[in-house]
């Protein structure tokens, strides 16, 4: 009996080392991940004003650069309108150059103000009920003036059977437009096709379709990340901010959907923007009678 309980108060004894043991080094792991979780919290809050600053500095930079773009743009027009006077063959060239080079610039800056309101969330949804038709024929307008070569054609689908969207039609209108610039961009010959499809009650996917250079397999995802630009001939031609394609996905998942693109090297490409037929989070107003207005027209 005196040899076991001899061995037991010895196994006893070794446990309770083994334990106060297990207690230091639990104490010490705690104390290890309590720095962690504040070196964490501390870059969080220096990748957050990080954000903030550049933020606060892209829309410093955009608003300050309108001004001087817009005096630009409004001078070359009226030299290219000649309410100055006549122009030559080369000084036309020349000022239509100056133009050019002022509205690409100035859509950088328009790119890079809506990105920094995104990234801040300064972006505010306002919803209404608006109709297919009346977005596309808006959208038929905006780009008759500047379809300037007969090898590519635009053609918008008429979106018959699509009932009225309770969504943002500025912002819908703004993400097709980047993904129509850009179809005609990039398309030399051929056409560049618009349509809607009803996918459910409950979803609306919008489809952009081109002939065009189309977009390698290794590309697909990066052409949605910021300042991102495929490598191609054609785009030495065409600069930019890589920021079209990144704002419009920004944009279609602040409206509840998202864009997807499938695309063939020299073949074309298809980018479809898919929405809820209404906004999450923004319930339509209880009266139908806007909506039912607009499916009835006059």
């Amino acid at each position: 009996m005196t040899s076991n309980a001899s061995a037991m108060a010895q196994r006893l004894a070794e446990c309770e080392a083994e334990v106060v043991a297990l207690r230091a080094e639990i104490e010490a792991t705690n104390q290890g991940v309590v720095a962690l979780y504040a070196e964490l919290d501390d870059n969080a809050i220096r990748l957050r004003e990080a954000s903030e600053l550049k933020s606060r500095f892209l829309s410093y930079m955009s608003h300050e650069f309108r001004t001087p773009l817009g005096s630009i743009r409004s001078l070359t027009r009226i030299l290219i309108d000649r309410l100055d006077g006549p122009l030559s063959v080369e000084q036309e060239r020349q000022v239509q150059f100056i133009q050019d080079a002022a509205t690409e610039l100035t859509e950088m800056v328009n790119d890079l103000l809506d990105l920094a309101k995104v990234e801040a969330g300064r972006v505010t949804i306002s919803p209404a009920w608006f109709d297919m038709v009346d977005l596309f024929s808006a959208l038929r307008g905006m780009f008759k003036p500047i379809l300037l070569s007969d090898s590519v054609s635009l053609l918008f689908e008429e979106p018959n059977g699509i009932p009225p969207v309770f969504s943002d039609d500025k912002k819908v209108s703004q993400i097709l437009r980047n993904l129509i610039s850009n179809a005609l961009k990039f398309t030399i010959a051929g056409e560049v096709r618009v349509s809607a499809t009803l996918r459910d009650d409950r979803s609306v996917t919008f489809a952009v379709s081109d002939t065009g250079i189309g977009i390698a397999p290794e590309y697909l995802d990066a052409i949605f990340q910021d300042f991102v630009q495929v490598e191609a001939p054609i785009q030495k031609k065409y600069r930019g901010t890589g920021l079209g394609l990144s704002l419009s996905r920004k944009l279609a998942l602040l409206l509840g959907g998202d864009i997807e693109v499938r695309s063939t090297l020299n073949v074309g490409s298809v980018f479809s923007v898919t929405i809820p037929t209404a906004v999450p989070g923004h319930e339509p107003p209880s009266s139908l009678r806007s909506r039912e207005a607009l499916s009835d027209g006059p």
